[in-house]
């Protein structure tokens, strides 16, 4: 093996002190050849990255959001309906006292009162008494009014 020697007379060290130190662990390059890599950070692109993260993230909490009032909304909508055929059948001639859980027929009058009746559209035959069938209903526990089925769609709560 061929070894090199080193005349260290021809070393200027004022022309190379910054690039020794007694600290190696410290510089910001590597200081001999088995050290680590040492590159310098994109902080743009790091910021950049993160700032897409975040972004991602809360646009899917802002959707998660807007699924669950979505669903207030129905959920809204459907006690409101419930409450305005409530108030359509308790305004209705109901001749008998009507049972909780049980299914009744809302019938439009031919003078444009409802009727509140236990005889489906299909019980009664051709001789069907009434101007129209409105819908199909149940009473729910609380007092209101849910709807079955209807058969008129300007009435479809």
């Amino acid at each position: 093996m061929d070894k090199k020697k080193v005349d260290v007379s021809q070393i200027d060290l004022e022309k190379d002190k910054d690039k020794i130190t007694d600290l190696p662990g410290l510089i910001e390059y590597a200081h001999h050849a088995g050290s680590a890599i040492i590159k310098p950070e994109d902080k743009g692109r790091i910021k950049g990255n993160a700032v897409a993260a975040m972004h991602d993230q809360t646009d899917r909490q802002f959707r998660q959001l807007y699924e669950q009032m979505q669903t207030l909304i129905g959920q809204a909508k459907y006690l409101k309906s419930r409450v305005e055929v409530s108030e359509r059948i308790y305004q209705a001639t109901v001749p008998f006292q009507p049972v909780i859980g049980k299914v009744y027929f809302l019938y439009k009058k031919k003078d444009g009162t409802d009727l509140l009746s236990m005889v489906s559209p299909d019980e009664w035959g051709k001789s069907f008494p009434y101007e129209i069938f409105e819908a199909e209903v149940r009473l729910l526990s609380d007092h209101t009014w849910e709807v079955v089925e209807t058969e008129n769609e300007k009435y479809n709560y």
